[in-house]
């Protein structure tokens, strides 16, 4: 059954792959969904990766400049920062944080058994790179969801049907999973300001007519003022399509990256290296691993 609301109809720009890239020192296994090799092309999303790790994860490293947002696919993820945060999320469980002017934190797998996770960098405008640090710990079993025949939409950001997510945006971000039974369509409703990407977690989906297998995203580029609609369908015949969208206006400013750093520029990358060595950012926590359950 399909959903229908007005708009301006969305078109489907690319379709890319993930590229799987393998073990390392940190995780068991590690795809590049979006790649930052061109973040004007993909801005306000620079990169969203999948890993899968049980030890040792990603020990105490710092960020500045930007969002990052975990989605938990399996498994339990423990993390904590300098700032006295700790936490432990599960399934379909979201952590928006925001790294501003500087944050040290960790993200590891509890007991250190398995975490399989997605995690989206956002870029923020210049005026907010270096606004206070903050943690969003945004629970499944509390978040809103939509609910229409055969489809539920989790509203994590922005608004949806009139329902508001909880996230709180330094740059308004859409963010929603959409769960699709064989059959079902959606036309899910954005600003035509946005950039959108559409990612199948699970189960092969038709966005905007364009075939979409799971671990590939579908990109959608602005197409103007006034209010549009990206089409997705579930072409699975058995089972369920788990389809991840996120939309955002570009900032469209200079975007710099070094390392775990998001700046408008090399000097200021530099400058974040300098004050992240410096103690600027504040000390490297030393407490114990969480005890959960």
């Amino acid at each position: 059954m399909a959903t229908q609301v007005p708009g301006v109809s969305r078109t489907v720009d690319r379709v890319e792959a993930k590229v799987v890239l393998g073990p390392d020192a940190q995780v068991d296994d590690k795809a590049i969904i979006i790649a930052p090799n061109d973040p004007a092309r993909t801005d306000p999303f620079l990169v969203l990766a999948e890993d899968w790790f049980s030890s040792p994860g990603f020990e105490w490293h710092p960020h500045r400049g930007m969002e990052t947002v975990t989605t938990v696919l399996d498994g339990v993820l423990e993390h904590g920062d300098n700032g006295g945060n700790v936490g432990a999320l599960e399934r379909g469980d979201v952590q928006w944080m925001t790294a501003g002017r500087g944050v040290i934190h960790r993200e590891l797998a509890f007991r250190n058994e398995h975490a399989h996770t997605l995690q989206l960098w956002l870029n923020l405008p210049a005026r907010s790179k270096m606004v206070d640090t903050r943690y969003q710990d945004l629970l499944a079993g509390v978040r809103p969801v939509v609910t229409l025949p055969g489809v539920t939409v989790d509203v994590i950001s922005g608004a949806v049907a009139g329902v508001a997510g909880p996230a709180l945006n330094h740059w308004p971000v859409t963010a929603v999973m959409v769960t699709l039974e064989p059959g079902t369509s959606l036309g899910h409703m954005i600003p035509g300001t946005h950039r959108a990407f559409a990612y199948v977690v699970e189960g092969e989906a038709g966005v905007a007519g364009r075939r979409v297998l799971a671990g590939e995203i579908a990109w959608s580029d602005p197409v103007g003022d006034g209010d549009s609609v990206l089409r997705v369908e579930a072409r699975e015949r058995e089972r369920t399509t788990q389809v991840m969208i996120y939309s955002g206006r570009p900032i469209r400013e200079p975007i710099a990256m070094g390392g775990p750093f998001v700046m408008n520029s090399r000097i200021e990358i530099t400058k974040a290296f300098e004050d992240f060595h410096s103690g600027k950012f504040g000390d490297v926590p030393r407490f114990a691993r969480l005890k959960y359950r």
